[in-house]
């Protein structure tokens, strides 16, 4: 049996005023999702382990099957991988994000959603002013960045941009967890001070505030860890014998690497809601013909529930519905081999709160002759009444994989 997930980034939500109190799922037309739910059995997942923040990177290691207390090194050390970074000794790898700060105030997390064009040429100008031997920023993609600093300590807390916008971002820099990483945190400080006074110099810059963009800048490093100890799904799991992992999403890619899954990418996959939906649905059912295993992960709900956009978010989930679970519930019927398809978001990402929360999750596990267990839509409350009731995340893989 060959095996499908499909990851709907942050697409659970709350129940909204402007719906009449409905959530997202529950308001949107998506009857090829529900159809799959009618198929299949459902429940409600617990992705976020108790003590870890809400992070995509906790959430979808953990639907994956890793166990967070043993393998967790924060999002900056996966994002490496993506870029086909090897960390070496003493490394700690962040996520850096370029973003926009308006004085006082961190106005937004992607700098506007610039380009990974752009942004590489930003990146290129911090290597040419900030680089040392020790220090070296590397591009990823848009806003996401990575920086690498031999020798860091990574006991500091951190504050992940995407948490706060339109709040001051004076208090929100780097602290100390304990008085040997003192010296990391106050490097980091500095760097970010000194991004804000050579960014907006920068051509790129003056040209995005021409014509009316946010800039990009300052940096935002936050997530530091070492590399990780993660064994491959095939390591867990004889029958995935090839997997590969579809994603517009560098963070996702790194997980991948380490899971031992081959990366496929896709022309005009974006992570935003113009993002190629039929392409991705086209190159999972590409290459379900000849891997055991592919994780299909879509962004655009998460993006739009950080800009707290209602419609846009409904636009996303509708989208993934029509242009991915339809085309693929459709070719599944001439595959020669059964497929199992399993279908969640990671964690919610609800407009109203605009940030990652650890709330369970609804999802979907069909597995061909499996028998229903007589939910009819997929939703948040739905979910409650299937037949997983609530699982804990770490059981999600070993269950679809049985």
């Amino acid at each position: 049996m060959k095996h499908l997930i499909i990851l709907a980034d942050g697409s659970a939500d709350w129940p909204c005023p402007s719906l009449g109190g409905k959530t997202l799922y529950q308001y949107a037309n998506t009857p090829n999702i529900d159809r799959l739910a009618q198929m299949g059995r459902t429940g409600m997942l617990q992705t976020v382990a108790y003590g870890f923040h809400p992070g995509s990177e906790v959430a979808n290691s953990t639907i994956l099957g890793y166990d967070q207390h043993k393998v967790f090194q924060g999002r900056g050390v996966l994002e490496a991988a993506s870029i086909g970074y090897e960390m070496k000794p003493g490394d700690m790898a962040m996520r850096c994000n370029i973003i926009n700060i308006d004085e006082d105030i961190l106005k937004n997390h992607s700098a506007g959603h610039i380009s990974t064009e752009e942004a590489a040429q930003l990146i290129d100008f911090l290597n040419e002013n900030l680089a040392t031997d020790k220090i070296r920023f590397h591009v990823g993609v848009q806003y996401r960045h990575v920086l690498v600093i031999n020798g860091g300590d990574s006991r500091i807390s951190c504050t992940p941009p995407h948490d706060v916008p339109l709040r001051p971002w004076r208090p929100l820099l780097v602290k100390a967890e304990v008085p040997e990483a003192q010296a990391t945190a106050d490097l980091l400080n500095e760097l970010i001070i000194k991004s804000q006074k050579i960014l907006p110099k920068h051509p790129v810059n003056i040209a995005r505030a021409e014509k009316g963009k946010d800039m990009a800048n300052s940096i935002w490093p936050w997530s530091p860890g070492y590399r990780p100890e993660m064994k491959t799904l095939a390591d867990s799991y004889p029958q995935i014998k090839s997997g590969s992992v579809i994603t517009a999403v560098d963070l996702i890619r790194g997980i991948g690497r380490y899971a031992g899954l081959k990366i496929i990418n896709v022309d005009g996959a974006t992570g935003l809601f113009d993002t190629n939906y039929k392409g991705k649905a086209q190159a999972a059912i590409n290459a379900l013909k000849e891997d055991d295993f592919v994780y299909l992960h879509i962004e655009a709900p998460d993006e739009a529930g950080h800009e707290g956009d209602i419609p846009l978010k409904l636009r996303t989930i509708e989208d993934i519905d029509k242009k991915v679970v339809g085309p693929i519930l459709e070719a599944m019927k001439d595959f020669d081999e059964p497929v199992a398809i399993g279908f969640l978001p990671d964690h919610p990402t609800p407009c109203e709160y605009r940030t990652h929360t650890a709330d369970p999750v609804p999802f979907i596990i069909y597995k061909p002759g499996v028998e229903p267990d007589g939910v009819q839509v997929f939703d948040e409350d739905s979910c409650k009444e299937g037949a997983y009731g609530e699982m804990d995340g770490i059981d999600f893989l070993p269950e679809f994989m049985k």
